[in-house]
């Protein structure tokens, strides 16, 4: 797969990813699935049958745990070894390995896109585009939830654990702009404090403008 468009941030990013796949999910299988407050709200306005999409899938944990309950779910993650584990996992869910710069999916295809700590590894100007384009994704009326990290200062964290991951950090008004200004409606943005994840995110629901 080309990656000239890849910026080096997001390259270095995967490659934390690929070397430390293995300790990702067996961190993740030692712990039971649990649903998190965000994702169930999402979830609330969503038919039973909803299409979805899950950006930033990895192993599949939330992608899998949705088909299971009905939902017909596509997962996409760009690190191959994440992706490996989940087709293991989940022989018969859909997993696609692509760049979310360059999404392989026609425009008003899914009712829910849903994206837990992965738009943050990209840099702002990135991201920001992406969310356009997440927009056309949607069916009007769709429903999109995110969660990204909080702060200022956008960095690599060369410590702890997958150390060698780069961070964009966004404030609350900062990340409102980006969302409004790409088609989307707000319903919820909130910052929360060591629930799915420690430190303080960002969580976001927003429907996309009729």
């Amino acid at each position: 797969m080309p990656h000239d468009s890849t910026t080096q941030l997001v390259l270095q990013t995967i490659d934390a990813y690929e070397r430390s796949a293995k300790e990702c999910v067996a961190r993740w299988s030692q712990r039971r699935h649990r649903r998190s407050p965000l994702l169930a709200e999402w979830l609330k306005g969503l038919p039973a049958d909803a299409s979805l999409l899950d950006l930033g899938c990895g192993g599949g944990q939330d992608a899998g745990n949705l088909d299971q309950c009905g939902y017909r779910v596509v997962g996409l993650d760009r690190t191959n070894a994440l992706l490996s584990a989940g087709r293991r996992r989940y022989p018969s869910l859909p997993l696609v390995r692509a760049d979310l710069r360059q999404l392989p999916f026609q425009a008003t295809s899914f009712d829910g896109l849903w994206a837990a700590a992965s738009l943050m590894h990209l840099p702002k100007a990135d991201a920001r585009r992406i969310l356009t384009n997440l927009c056309r994704l949607v069916r009007p009326g769709g429903l999109f939830a995110a969660t990204v990290t909080y702060g200022v200062k956008s960095r690599f964290v060369t410590e702890g654990w997958v150390p060698g991951r780069y961070f964009a950090r966004w404030r609350k008004e900062e990340l409102a702009r980006a969302v409004r200004r790409a088609g989307w409606n707000i319903l919820e943005l909130r910052v929360v404090a060591n629930r799915e994840r420690k430190g303080r995110w960002l969580n976001l629901l927003a429907q996309k403008q009729d």
